[in-house]
């Protein structure tokens, strides 16, 4: 379950790098309700805020890395970006922006990689804590590393961010699929899973990634908005039981997301 009162490790914001932020906007606008504003309702270089009745759920901003393709990317939370930087490094992965200070009293944050190529970055919060809402119909539900190496992952991120970690078999032999619960966390505040996949799979370059997982009360209503505003559908939907109606997307600039229609609802 993934909450707004945010402990350390867990997901507290998200956003969207993207080629084009109106054309992004548009899309998010159409398939989820979301409204946009620029952030700080000032212009910041495009860095557009997603609201969902009133609340912020994530936001979309230009591509700033060279080479960067369209993509989420999750942040967690942490009491100190400089801290997190460094044991990122000394586990084996990458600092790609050092912890940086936003506005005058936001937070701070750092982008990072792990020593497969997955990118994600850590929020140290001042005036900003993260999203208002989550775990709800339009909002962030879960979050899933695809890794080329999952005991590598596994060991890296208990490292970094502390969390606990507990293997549960796919149905059909399909493997194993790890679920990520914060430190010093119950069961019930489990945020999301990693699981292996081969490179083959992984689209191009073959490198490991985070994407989001966005709830919906009707899966197959959803992927109809994505597919009619120009974003793609890669699998599904499909039932799952105990997890329910899920189905992988891509958005017009090809950015990975799932939507997962909870079994029994939120």
């Amino acid at each position: 379950m993934i909450t707004t009162d945010f402990a350390p490790g867990s997901p507290c914001w998200l956003d969207l790098g993207a080629p084009d932020v109106e054309v992004a906007t548009a899309f998010y606008r159409a398939v989820y309700g979301w409204q946009s504003e620029p952030h700080g309702g000032r212009d910041a270089g495009g860095y557009t805020l997603f609201r969902l009745d009133g609340k912020a759920v994530g936001a979309v901003g230009p591509l700033t890395e060279d080479g960067a393709r369209s993509a989420w990317t999750l942040f967690f939370h942490t009491p100190d970006a400089d801290a997190a930087a460094q044991a990122v490094e000394r586990a084996g992965g990458a600092v790609r922006v050092a912890p940086v200070r936003v506005g005058s009293d936001d937070g701070r944050f750092a982008q990072l990689t792990d020593p497969q190529g997955a990118e994600f970055a850590v929020w140290e919060p001042a005036g900003y804590p993260g999203f208002e809402a989550a775990d709800a119909p339009g909002t962030l539900v879960w979050t899933e590393l695809y890794t080329t190496d999952p005991a590598a992952a596994q060991t890296f991120y208990t490292s970094v961010l502390g969390w606990s970690t507990q293997d549960m078999p796919l149905p059909g032999g399909g493997g194993t699929y790890t679920l990520l619960t914060p430190a010093g966390c119950s069961e019930e505040r489990m945020h999301g899973g990693l699981m292996g996949v081969p490179a083959d799979l992984l689209g191009p370059g073959g490198k490991p990634y985070w994407h989001p997982v966005f709830a919906s009360r009707d899966c197959d209503a959803t992927v109809g908005l994505t597919t009619g505003n120009g974003g793609t559908l890669s699998m599904g939907p499909e039932t799952v039981e105990g997890v329910g109606r899920l189905a992988v997307c891509n958005d017009p600039s090809g950015a990975e997301f799932v939507v997962l229609a909870p079994e029994g609802q939120l």
